[in-house]
């Protein structure tokens, strides 16, 4: 009998060439589809923290406290329309006082807007959040 030398079967190679296939389809539709980020439709330039001028003498100090308590320079008040029925004699005139809104860091950002925007509902124009910068 004949003998025929045979090569040694190899091993069949890892379908990995079909993974990477897979991955390189993957990439690019998440790339096509893909938003990094939302711009607007109108440029923006956003406002840039910084140390700003101290505060104006005089005027009137609104305190709101972590869980909504109000207080009108040192005293407290019930509620908010309470603070606006002592506040609107001095919103009248050419040269209303500034309101100073000093508010617990803790305040979310929705009980303070409110309170603003009904400052200036009543005719105090100028009203100012104070804020303390952080320790270097």
């Amino acid at each position: 009998m004949i003998r025929l030398n045979r090569p040694a079967p190899r091993p069949r190679a890892d379908p990995i060439v079909a993974l990477i296939d897979v991955v390189f389809f993957l990439l690019v539709f998440f790339m096509l589809v893909g938003r990094l980020d939302a711009s607007a439709p109108f440029e923006v330039s956003p406002p840039v923290a910084g140390v700003g001028e101290p505060l104006p003498a005089g005027g009137l100090t609104v305190s709101l406290s972590r869980d909504g308590r109000l207080a009108l320079d040192g005293r407290a008040l019930p509620s908010r329309a309470a603070l606006l029925e002592a506040l609107r004699p001095r919103a009248g005139g050419d040269d209303p006082p500034t309101v100073r809104v000093n508010a617990h860091a803790a305040l979310p950002l929705s009980d303070l807007l409110p309170l603003v925007t009904a400052l200036e509902g009543i005719g105090m124009t100028s009203v100012v959040l104070v804020v303390t910068p952080t320790a270097p």
